[in-house]
């Protein structure tokens, strides 16, 4: 249904902004608590877009990859990558250097992560919430058939509205967990992989040319969530069926 695939595809769109902020949110909060509060002082703990957004990170390459199928356009279909401006961090701020360094990163991720449990809970509630009838489909009906991208007649649009939200910010949150975990240079993952290093190895890890980078976040950071996001998706939509 072209009608459904647009209507996910903005789900999409709108979700992973809103994602890419509390990642970045995350990061300036924890770095906060921690004793560093150029980010706080800048404005960055907060939800709102506009204190986040990066132009190509948050809005192109992710308007690329959702919406770029509906042209004929599938070079980064099935991989929602994206980012938003970084988080300042003055890691002399902290007492622990490297360990608050490592919290701070991680927290980023983690918000992903938390949020896509929410996610879960709520289509679990879903699951059980509606019992269903003769003429009616269940709520794990729903929630299954949705999750396959496929809706079922005679669903309230409300509750089919919030199944969708859902389904939507698994799959984004999942993705920009895996991708931000990568250790490619600036992605979360580097500075965790940088601060295991030993120090002639972080001087050349340092020297990696940006536009590598690039390349290897678009390209090589795409086929990476394609080959995990299945598998994590597989053991959520266990859980739906099971529980």
């Amino acid at each position: 249904m072209p009608s459904l695939a647009f209507t996910l595809a903005i789900f999409e769109f709108v979700i992973i902004i809103f994602a890419l902020s509390l990642h970045e949110c995350a990061h300036a909060w924890m770095a906060s608590r921690l004793g560093d509060h150029t980010a706080r002082n800048e404005g960055r703990v907060t939800l709102n877009p506009m204190n986040h957004i990066d132009i190509v990170g948050s809005l192109l390459i992710p308007a690329v990859a959702i919406f770029g199928p509906f042209i004929g356009f599938t070079m980064f279909s099935g991989a929602l990558i994206g980012w938003a401006k970084p988080t300042p961090v003055l890691s002399r701020n902290f007492h622990k250097i490297r360990r608050d360094e490592n919290l701070v990163t991680l927290a980023g991720p983690v918000s992903n992560l938390i949020l896509a449990l929410l996610a879960l809970v709520l289509l679990l509630v879903v699951c059980h919430a509606i019992p269903g009838n003769a003429t009616s489909p269940s709520g794990r009906d729903i929630v299954l058939y949705s999750f396959n991208s496929e809706i079922l007649d005679g669903v309230n649009p409300n509750v089919q509205a919030i199944v969708l939200l859902g389904v939507a910010a698994i799959k984004i949150n999942f993705s920009l967990l895996i991708f931000n975990l990568l250790p490619i240079p600036p992605l979360d993952g580097s500075q965790l992989l940088r601060n295991a290093l030993p120090y002639n190895a972080v001087q050349a890890y340092d020297r990696i040319p940006f536009w590598l980078s690039w390349i290897l976040m678009i390209f090589v950071g795409g086929t990476i969530i394609r080959m995990l996001l299945m598998p994590a998706l597989n053991i959520v939509f266990s859980i739906l069926t099971r529980f």
